[in-house]
């Protein structure tokens, strides 16, 4: 359920940047290289997305448990 909440309010959303993403999502997470990790259940799952703040776009990369992210070796490369 709630991660149908969090697609349908970030298909409506006009992020243009990643200072205005965050204003709205204060437990989402900044990367470099346009990449944003959004924590979902209580932090339980994370969605990892690369944006398009020109298109208000984005491409995931990457959802799964927390336990699954700590796995991954070289988040910039996903």
């Amino acid at each position: 359920m709630q991660m149908t909440e969090w697609y349908n309010f970030c298909a409506s959303a006009r992020w243009n940047t990643p200072h205005k993403l965050k204003a709205e999502l204060r437990n989402a997470s900044i990367l470099k290289n346009n990449r944003v990790v959004f924590n979902l259940c209580g932090n339980k799952y994370r969605i990892v997305a690369l944006m398009d703040y020109t298109r208000y776009g984005m491409l995931i990369r990457f959802v799964g448990t927390h336990e699954e992210y700590d796995e991954i070796v070289d988040i910039e490369h996903i």
